[in-house]
């Protein structure tokens, strides 16, 4: 059995199970466009319908801007990087319904905008993995440890992402929230992987960006909970992680 060095820390692994956004890609240049679609899109409607946001436009998402507007940074601990697309959806369908469209419109219409934002992500392909991020996966692969992907995002987009930069051949296992009953922090992501992998999860290692992935990892028994944390600060918000890093170059993969 190989074993994972991380934080002074050694632990025998069998598996690793990775997010994605934050985790695997770097999220900003993945979703800062898409969310600057949104916004703007969901905006012009309003002012098409005499109404504006019921909050700053920096909380509907948990969103940084810029002095021209543009989404420059992002909350760690907010709906943009920990939400699932129905609780987005949900969160932007709002607005239309407290400006007065019926709730059945609104879930449409914010579905069309952010299915347009979608369209433009594919066509520009901006997916670039975290750094040391390669390095890392080959390690995995020569330690003859199998990978999996548990994320938030939709199954077939996440393949989609991971097939941009050639990421796809790592994972034999994706696992998106639309594919469980219980999404993150509920540790039936991480479980239904690690079985889909052949492993127990108390022999797999999960390393995410949010203490939600952390506290799947606690409650499904993994071996250990890696925050990955490249902000400004201390990590604060990753209090249920074993270990923080900063990139993957501060892991190493012992046969």
């Amino acid at each position: 059995m190989a074993r994972l060095e991380a934080g002074g820390r050694v632990v025998p692994c069998r598996g690793v199970l990775f997010d994605k956004d934050g985790t695997l890609l770097h999220f900003m240049a993945l979703w800062g466009g898409w969310t600057d679609y949104v916004l703007n899109d969901l905006e012009q409607l309003l002012e098409m319908m005499g109404a504006k946001l019921t909050c700053p436009r920096e909380r509907l998402l948990g969103t940084m801007h810029d002095a021209s507007g543009r989404v420059c940074d992002y909350d760690v601990q907010g709906p943009l990087a920990m939400a699932t697309v129905e609780e987005s959806i949900g969160l932007l369908a709002w607005q239309l319904y407290a400006a007065g469209m019926p709730w059945n419109e609104a879930t449409t219409q914010v579905r069309q905008i952010t299915k347009n934002a979608m369209h433009e992500v594919r066509r520009q392909k901006p997916a670039f993995p975290m750094p040391g991020l390669q390095h890392f996966l080959e390690a995995c692969r020569k330690a003859s440890l199998p990978m999996g992907v548990v994320t938030s995002d939709n199954t077939d987009g996440t393949l989609e992402q991971l097939e941009w930069i050639g990421l796809k051949p790592y994972f034999p296992v994706v696992l998106g929230r639309d594919r469980v009953s219980s999404g993150k922090p509920h540790p039936e992501m991480a479980e239904m992987a690690c079985s889909m992998l052949g492993i127990d999860p108390a022999e797999a290692v999960v390393i995410g960006d949010s203490n939600a992935d952390m506290q799947m990892a606690k409650q499904a028994g993994a071996a250990l909970a890696i925050g990955l944390y490249q902000g400004q600060g201390e990590p604060v918000h990753l209090v249920d992680a074993d270990v923080v890093i900063s990139d993957y170059n501060e892991l190493k993969v012992l046969v």
